[in-house]
């Protein structure tokens, strides 16, 4: 493994730019068509091209399907799937900007879900900043105006099971290779994604296919991209510029897709942001 921070950072900064992209067209063709359909047939690509990285790094799709826990792994896969339909859902009814908003605190949450699930050891200070960071995501969901509104807590949801899913991928790495997670992450999501999204099939314009391939390129660039960020540099170095996926995803959101951005979302973001960067400097340190 190479460690060059500078190329870490700049390679970490594009993917969270093409993530962002993602996340736009992913946001356009969810205003159009199900949900299901669209994040299965982002499965079928993003398999297609997990199978061929992880066979190349173990050298045959046997060695990179072998693991010693097989429900663990498929729990991984289908759990992340089911998140980024939830996500997808979030971006239709809250925007972009709300919506990543309210999911940039997913860090705090793997720091708290660290300690029994992981069984690791989270000191005062960074319990300090994760109650900071939620007095933050309470400024965004404004209570008592919109804080029971179901839309406020569907990507509050997404955030929590991407956090249960980083835990748990941490968890695998135990054992298991990462070519191996990254294997089970796209074949298991791609099942369960086509067993269920197949009954919301519908029919496609041609400008709908269009974007469609689009946003599968992206998908696989944008992993592809992280997998060469995290050859090059240390993940502690680089982690906390993926922050910046939310600067991109709310530019596009404001920008292109015309939605507003509300005082109370930007002072929220910023103190969850703050509390974030504070929890993965910490970690660093421990």
């Amino acid at each position: 493994m190479q460690n060059n921070p500078r190329l870490g950072v700049m390679l970490m900064i594009l993917t969270t730019f093409v993530f962002a992209v993602q996340d736009g067209i992913s946001r356009h063709l969810a205003g159009q068509y199900n949900v299901m359909m669209i994040v299965m047939i982002r499965y079928w690509f993003f398999a297609a091209f997990v199978i061929a990285v992880a066979a190349r790094k173990e050298g045959s799709i046997r060695a990179a399907a072998a693991t010693n826990q097989p429900a663990l792994q498929i729990f991984r896969g289908v759990l992340l799937s089911l998140e980024i339909c939830v996500m997808v859902a979030a971006f239709v009814l809250l925007g972009l900007v709300e919506s990543h908003a309210i999911f940039a605190c997913y860090p705090l949450l793997i720091a708290a879900l660290s300690g029994p699930v992981l069984g690791e050891q989270v000191g005062w200070r960074r319990w300090a900043a994760i109650g900071v960071g939620f007095i933050g995501v309470l400024v965004i969901l404004q209570p008592g105006y919109t804080v029971f509104a179901p839309e406020a807590a569907v990507p509050l949801l997404s955030a929590l099971m991407f956090a249960l899913y980083g835990l748990l991928t941490r968890y695998a790495a135990r054992q298991d290779s990462a070519a191996t997670s990254f294997f089970w992450t796209g074949t298991s999501g791609a099942v369960v994604m086509s067993i269920a999204g197949i009954w919301y099939w519908e029919p496609m314009t041609s400008d709908g296919w269009m974007w469609m391939s689009i946003l599968c390129l992206t998908g696989a660039g944008g992993h592809w991209l992280l997998i060469k960020t995290y050859e090059v540099a240390e993940a502690s170095a680089v982690q906390p510029f993926a922050y910046l996926q939310l600067v991109f995803a709310s530019a596009i959101g404001l920008f292109i897709m015309g939605e507003t951005l509300r005082p109370n979302v930007a002072i929220g973001a910023a103190v969850v942001v703050a509390a974030g960067l504070f929890t993965l400097w910490r970690e660093r340190r421990s």
